[in-house]
Protein backbone atom coordinates (compact mmCIF):
# COMPACT_ATOMS: atom_id res chain seq x y z
CA UNK A 1 0.00 0.00 0.00
CA UNK A 2 1.48 3.41 -0.91
CA UNK A 3 -1.67 5.69 0.23
CA UNK A 4 -1.11 6.64 3.98
CA UNK A 5 -3.86 8.28 5.70
CA UNK A 6 -1.38 9.51 8.56
CA UNK A 7 1.28 12.01 7.69
CA UNK A 8 3.73 10.15 9.98
CA UNK A 9 3.44 7.22 8.59
CA UNK A 10 4.05 8.63 4.86
CA UNK A 11 7.21 10.40 6.21
CA UNK A 12 7.84 7.06 7.41
CA UNK A 13 8.26 5.84 3.80
CA UNK A 14 9.20 8.63 1.96
CA UNK A 15 13.33 8.32 1.90
CA UNK A 16 15.07 11.09 3.40
CA UNK A 17 15.88 12.83 0.32
CA UNK A 18 14.54 13.56 -2.73
CA UNK A 19 11.72 16.21 -4.00
CA UNK A 20 7.83 16.11 -3.21
CA UNK A 21 5.30 17.36 -4.56
CA UNK A 22 1.73 18.89 -3.16
CA UNK A 23 -1.17 18.80 -5.24
CA UNK A 24 -4.34 20.91 -4.55
CA UNK A 25 -7.50 18.99 -5.79
CA UNK A 26 -10.10 21.20 -7.53
CA UNK A 27 -13.17 20.05 -9.71
CA UNK A 28 -11.44 21.97 -12.51
CA UNK A 29 -8.00 22.46 -11.62
CA UNK A 30 -4.61 20.76 -9.78
CA UNK A 31 -2.68 22.69 -8.62
CA UNK A 32 0.94 21.36 -8.39
CA UNK A 33 4.66 22.60 -6.20
CA UNK A 34 7.36 20.67 -5.72
CA UNK A 35 9.99 21.24 -3.11
CA UNK A 36 13.72 21.06 -3.54
CA UNK A 37 16.20 17.63 -3.21
CA UNK A 38 16.51 18.70 0.74
CA UNK A 39 12.56 19.53 1.21
CA UNK A 40 12.94 22.71 2.88
CA UNK A 41 11.59 25.22 0.42
CA UNK A 42 8.10 24.20 -1.73
CA UNK A 43 7.88 26.37 -4.96
CA UNK A 44 4.52 26.48 -7.18
CA UNK A 45 4.67 24.67 -10.77
CA UNK A 46 1.87 24.38 -12.75
CA UNK A 47 -1.89 24.69 -12.89
CA UNK A 48 -3.16 20.99 -14.37
CA UNK A 49 -6.67 21.87 -16.07
CA UNK A 50 -8.64 18.86 -15.19
CA UNK A 51 -10.15 16.41 -18.08
CA UNK A 52 -10.36 12.73 -17.77
CA UNK A 53 -8.46 10.96 -14.94
CA UNK A 54 -5.85 9.21 -17.12
CA UNK A 55 -5.10 12.51 -18.44
CA UNK A 56 -4.30 14.11 -15.55
CA UNK A 57 -2.67 11.77 -14.03
CA UNK A 58 -0.35 11.03 -16.96
CA UNK A 59 0.78 14.84 -16.70
CA UNK A 60 1.40 14.46 -12.01
CA UNK A 61 3.70 11.54 -13.61
CA UNK A 62 5.29 13.32 -16.05
CA UNK A 63 5.95 15.69 -13.58
CA UNK A 64 7.14 13.25 -10.88
CA UNK A 65 9.55 11.85 -13.20
CA UNK A 66 11.31 14.94 -14.62
CA UNK A 67 11.54 16.32 -11.12
CA UNK A 68 12.85 13.04 -9.54
CA UNK A 69 9.96 12.99 -7.07
CA UNK A 70 9.85 10.48 -3.72
CA UNK A 71 6.04 10.97 -3.54
CA UNK A 72 3.16 12.78 -3.74
CA UNK A 73 1.31 15.29 -0.95
CA UNK A 74 -2.43 15.98 -1.33
CA UNK A 75 -4.23 18.15 0.55
CA UNK A 76 -7.11 17.00 2.20
CA UNK A 77 -10.03 19.36 2.42
CA UNK A 78 -11.75 19.11 5.78
CA UNK A 79 -13.94 21.11 6.79
CA UNK A 80 -14.03 23.42 9.34
CA UNK A 81 -15.23 21.37 12.48
CA UNK A 82 -12.50 18.66 11.29
CA UNK A 83 -14.85 16.35 9.80
CA UNK A 84 -14.94 15.05 6.05
CA UNK A 85 -17.14 15.51 3.19
CA UNK A 86 -16.95 14.99 -0.13
CA UNK A 87 -14.45 16.80 -1.22
CA UNK A 88 -12.37 14.19 1.13
CA UNK A 89 -13.86 11.68 -0.30
CA UNK A 90 -12.92 12.48 -3.90
CA UNK A 91 -9.69 13.32 -3.29
CA UNK A 92 -9.52 10.03 -1.33
CA UNK A 93 -11.07 8.25 -4.77
CA UNK A 94 -8.15 10.00 -6.42
CA UNK A 95 -4.93 8.89 -4.20
CA UNK A 96 -6.42 5.51 -4.82
CA UNK A 97 -6.81 5.27 -8.36
CA UNK A 98 -2.93 7.39 -8.21
CA UNK A 99 -1.79 4.63 -6.19
CA UNK A 100 -2.98 1.57 -8.96
CA UNK A 101 -0.18 3.98 -11.46
CA UNK A 102 2.75 4.43 -8.95
CA UNK A 103 4.99 3.09 -6.67
CA UNK A 104 5.54 6.45 -4.90
CA UNK A 105 3.95 7.28 -1.54
CA UNK A 106 0.98 9.27 -1.37
CA UNK A 107 -0.02 11.27 1.31
CA UNK A 108 -2.05 13.51 3.10
CA UNK A 109 -2.16 17.25 4.45
CA UNK A 110 -4.81 19.21 6.09
CA UNK A 111 -5.36 21.87 3.71
CA UNK A 112 -8.04 23.88 6.13
CA UNK A 113 -6.81 27.70 4.64
CA UNK A 114 -4.40 26.92 2.39
CA UNK A 115 -6.25 28.87 -0.53
CA UNK A 116 -6.94 31.93 2.04
CA UNK A 117 -3.73 31.85 2.57
CA UNK A 118 -2.60 31.72 -1.09
CA UNK A 119 -5.74 34.48 -1.61
CA UNK A 120 -3.71 36.76 1.11
CA UNK A 121 -0.89 36.46 0.09
CA UNK A 122 -1.22 37.20 -3.89
CA UNK A 123 -2.96 40.40 -2.68
CA UNK A 124 0.10 41.59 -0.41
CA UNK A 125 2.03 41.25 -4.12
CA UNK A 126 -1.07 43.36 -5.37
CA UNK A 127 -1.79 40.47 -8.11
CA UNK A 128 -4.05 41.18 -10.44
CA UNK A 129 -7.96 39.17 -10.05
CA UNK A 130 -7.74 38.00 -13.47
CA UNK A 131 -3.54 36.66 -12.15
CA UNK A 132 -4.90 35.73 -9.49
CA UNK A 133 -7.18 33.11 -10.69
CA UNK A 134 -4.88 31.46 -13.20
CA UNK A 135 -2.25 31.04 -10.24
CA UNK A 136 -4.32 30.60 -7.26
CA UNK A 137 -3.88 26.30 -7.42
CA UNK A 138 -0.76 26.14 -7.65
CA UNK A 139 0.04 28.65 -5.46
CA UNK A 140 -2.18 26.94 -3.00
CA UNK A 141 -0.05 23.86 -3.34
CA UNK A 142 2.41 25.57 -2.40
CA UNK A 143 1.16 26.00 0.85
CA UNK A 144 -0.11 22.72 1.28
CA UNK A 145 3.39 21.73 0.38
CA UNK A 146 5.41 24.04 2.50
CA UNK A 147 3.19 22.80 5.86
CA UNK A 148 4.76 19.41 4.82
CA UNK A 149 8.16 20.15 4.84
CA UNK A 150 7.99 22.26 7.75
CA UNK A 151 6.97 19.35 9.93
CA UNK A 152 9.47 17.40 8.41
CA UNK A 153 12.01 19.62 9.52
CA UNK A 154 10.66 19.87 13.03
CA UNK A 155 10.70 15.96 13.25
CA UNK A 156 14.65 15.78 11.84
CA UNK A 157 15.33 17.90 15.21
Amino acid sequence: MSVFADPDAFFAAIPAQGALAGLDLGEKTIGVAVSDLRRSVATPLETVKRSKFTLDAARLLDIAKSKALAGFILGLPLNMDGSEGPRCQSTRAFARNLERLTDLPIGFWDERLSTVAAERALLAFDTSRAKRAQVIDHVAAGFILQGVLDRIAVMRR
